[in-house]
């Protein structure tokens, strides 16, 4: 996935982000959320968290299954076109466009994904106008003006140059595209050394006229705007799009590699490993079940048991880690790790042992407690901003999780029980059916496969 691309001049985005780290940390709690349902008069739904404390408006949005399939020959293009939306618009070339956010503090971002492309704007309230013009000129009279063109390719080449060096990055490449072979999600979002040379400004300018469809558009605002405001904004920002994007569908997809490890040598002291299996999506009523699980087996930090047998009690790791990844159209569930090669297939065996561990035992009392302590008590902790409770408030928009889900995610995690857990890493954790990528030297590991010069 490409970085968010983002404008702003280093010294006034100092003040902005200073205005924004207090706007609603206690103010406005999970469990006391008013979201409004906000419908623009041209029939723009958006989500909003109304709050006039700070003169500050977060808006953020996804144009669902935009660039999910980049034309063959082309792979990169829908990336590439995010870092080139804010590089000249309307009546400004791209030095104007980016003094004129720079001046005004405005932060302005596209970014790129398999399952959608997502924007994001950000503006103090006396600028409002101003940034909700920017944007509809980013969206909808974009330059792409060749010489912007090859400065933000060359710069997208130099990273996938530099990544290739990267025994992390070589582990996930080399995992996605064994799990999801001639499928979107196995390939690089970013392109290719030989597929970005392809892409011409006409390829931009297809892209955004038929992907950008009001018809895929998913919003959400938060901060200083009143819902009537917010429905003209709406229209103002959205509604010269087209009624109906043309978007190729992804399919859905079963994962592939099941049971292999495979080896990808490289000259390193350390030997990178990443596992994983079909996980649980998002909508899954088995959700808030394996987010407990996870939150006891390896996304707890130093309180997980991989963490504990890996590194505390053997001293095999720095860190080790198990994730949840929730797609649309596939999901996973992952561990990962570094170690030094003589103790590669020690850790690797333990890691597994946990994984099998917790599906053949479930979840102690004790443990089950402080999961959901932590997971209903740290969740509020991520709303501290005005930005961080509108990306999260699309989130769920796109989930179709609820208006009400804010105020009711702790009710899911404490209705967890011990057979729900139980149940559900039967049905998750098999380490026999574990895809796992090794990159490094490692000792005493026998893998199915093994890759010379990389995937």
């Amino acid at each position: 996935m490409s970085a968010r691309h983002i404008s702003m001049r280093s010294g006034i985005a100092a003040f902005f982000l200073a205005v924004v780290a207090v706007a609603l940390p206690g103010a406005l709690p999970a469990h006391a959320m008013d979201i409004k349902r906000v419908v623009s008069p041209g029939g723009i739904e958006a989500w909003l968290v109304e709050d006039h404390k700070v003169p500050v408006l977060a808006l953020e949005w996804a144009f669902e299954g935009a660039g999910g399939t980049d034309p063959k020959g082309k792979e990169g293009l829908a990336n590439l076109t995010s870092t080139m939306l804010d590089e000249g618009a309307g009546p400004y070339d791209s030095q104007a466009f980016q003094a004129r956010l720079q001046d005004k503090a405005i932060a302005l971002g596209f970014d790129a994904g398999r399952d959608g492309f997502s924007g994001s704007m950000r503006t103090l309230t006396e600028h409002r106008d101003e940034a909700l013009e920017l944007t509809r000129l980013s969206l909808t009279d974009p330059h792409f003006a060749p010489e912007s063109l090859d400065r933000m390719r060359a710069s997208i080449t130099a990273s996938l140059r530099r990544d290739l060096a990267d025994p992390n990055y070589v582990a996930r490449r080399q995992f996605y595209a064994t799990a999801f072979p001639n499928h979107p999600y196995g390939d690089e979002i970013r392109g290719t050394l030989d597929s970005l040379p392809t892409i011409t400004p006409d390829d931009l300018r297809r892209f955004v006229k038929g992907q950008f469809g009001r018809d895929r558009l998913v919003v959400a605002a938060t901060g200083d705007i009143s819902p009537e405001d917010l429905g003209k904004a709406l229209d103002k920002v959205f509604g010269g799009l087209p009624a109906k994007a043309e978007v190729p569908p992804i399919p859905d997809v079963t994962m592939s590699g099941l049971g292999q490890t495979i080896l990808l040598p490289r000259p390193t002291a350390q030997t990178v490993m990443l596992m994983g299996q079909p996980g649980v999506k998002r909508d899954d009523p088995d959700w808030y079940a394996a987010t407990v699980m996870n939150y006891v087996l390896g996304g707890g930090g130093f309180g997980s048991r991989l963490m504990e047998e890996v590194r505390e009690k053997r001293g095999l790791s720095y860190g080790v880690y198990s994730y949840l990844i929730p797609m649309d159209h596939a999901a996973l569930v992952m561990a990962s790790g570094s170690t030094v090669n003589a103790k590669a297939g020690q850790a690797l065996d333990i890691m597994r042992q946990e994984w099998a561990r917790m599906a053949k035992d479930g979840l102690t009392d004790q443990e089950m407690a402080d999961a959901k302590t932590y997971l209903t008590g740290s969740f509020p902790l991520q709303l501290g901003s005005t930005q961080a409770i509108a990306r999260i408030l699309l989130q769920v928009k796109r989930d179709n999780l609820g208006i009400d889900y804010l105020n009711q995610r702790d009710r899911y995690i404490n209705a967890v029980t011990q057979a729900d857990i139980k149940r559900v890493a039967q049905r998750l954790l098999d380490p026999a059916k574990l895809l796992t990528v090794l990159v490094g030297k490692p000792d005493g590991v026998s893998p199915t496969r093994t890759i010379d010069g990389g995937s």
